[in-house]
């Protein structure tokens, strides 16, 4: 019979309480539990599968360092998913700068090298590109709404985050998101055309 993974027998705010005291274990299971929405999260907030993957490491390797500092608070929802979410986001950004100054050194590498790209040996990565553009155009259209409406849309619709934990995550009440998912929406509705919400239902 087939043992049942470790953190199926904890709830997150046991976990959490464990990791507030820098328990290794305890943010394993976190990461085994909530590592995927993170870097789904990512993902839709990058465009970019490669730096999604860094956006999960960033966020646990931060919360980690919190523990460590005894700079966790105590977990005031059932799950530590929003949290995390919000903490990704914050992730996010520092990846995306990163990124683009790596970019601009590989252009001014290539500049001085002609000698060919490396040839990108990933059974996917037709794939992964066409998700990459896909998401690509939709954070255009996303990122002409105020952030804070974006945010919103991200961890409600997005990441199906109920509004009360989207609101304890983000520190507002729970009326406040309510209004800026409300006023999300219409300010999407009025640049999408007709059949182009795909992705953000």
């Amino acid at each position: 019979m087939e043992a049942r993974p470790r953190y199926a027998v904890s709830d997150d705010r046991d976990l959490w309480e464990r990791l507030r005291v820098a328990d290794e274990d305890a943010l394993a299971d976190l990461f085994h539990r909530h590592s995927d929405a993170v870097y789904n999260f990512a993902f839709r907030r990058t465009s970019s599968w490669a730096s999604a993957e860094d956006v999960v490491q960033a966020t646990f390797v931060a919360l980690w360092r919190r523990a460590r500092a005894g700079k966790v608070d105590r977990l005031t929802l059932d799950t530590a998913r929003p949290l995390l979410l919000v903490m990704a986001g914050y992730e996010a950004g520092n990846v995306l700068r990163a990124s683009r100054r790596q970019a601009a050194l590989t252009d001014r590498i290539e500049l001085i090298d002609h000698t060919g790209t490396v040839p990108d040996h990933s059974a996917d990565a037709a794939a992964r590109v066409d998700d990459e553009r896909s998401m690509s155009q939709t954070r255009r259209l996303l990122d002409r709404i105020p952030a804070k409406q974006r945010e919103v849309v991200e961890l409600v619709v997005w990441s199906e985050c109920s509004i009360a934990e989207a609101a304890r995550a983000l520190g507002v009440p729970e009326g406040t998101v309510k209004s800026r998912l409300a006023r999300a929406r219409t300010r999407l509705a009025g640049l999408l055309d007709l059949g182009t919400t795909e992705g953000l239902e």
